[in-house]
């Protein structure tokens, strides 16, 4: 992909990570440090049951690895292009396919409280 037709995000990834090789030792060991912990973090807050963002939680820690590791900036690199084309595809979009599934979320909701009221369902595990 050329240059010019890259997103936003990933032209600054690169920026930093180029700042970032130039620091030293202990501080970049604390990056990759603080960048696995808030994967851990982000697995542990996917898991069911546990309130919280794990998914931004999970990117969050990738871009800091990302600014020592290959292999953590192309993971990055493919989520930033996948959301920039979510992006481009939502405001594409028409005003009907909007209409629709904004209905089909208060489908889905109305459903999920209906079931709750119906089958006694408990908000709060016990």
């Amino acid at each position: 992909m050329p240059e010019d037709d890259r997103p936003e995000l990933l032209v600054k990834l690169h920026e930093r990570r180029l700042h970032h090789q130039q620091r030293g030792r202990l501080h970049r060991a604390a990056i990759v440090a603080l960048g696995f912990f808030l994967i851990m973090i982000g697995i542990v807050m996917s898991g069911p049951g546990v309130p919280g963002p794990g998914i931004a939680t999970i990117l969050v820690g990738l871009t800091f690895l990302a600014l020592e590791f290959d292999r953590a900036e192309r993971l990055l690199e493919r989520a930033i292009r996948w959301a920039d084309v979510a992006k481009d595809r939502a405001e594409q979009s028409t005003r009907r396919e909007r209409a629709l599934s904004a209905a089909a979320g208060l489908l889905a909701l109305a459903a999920v409280v209906a079931a709750v009221l119906l089958w006694d369902i408990p908000l709060l595990p016990v």
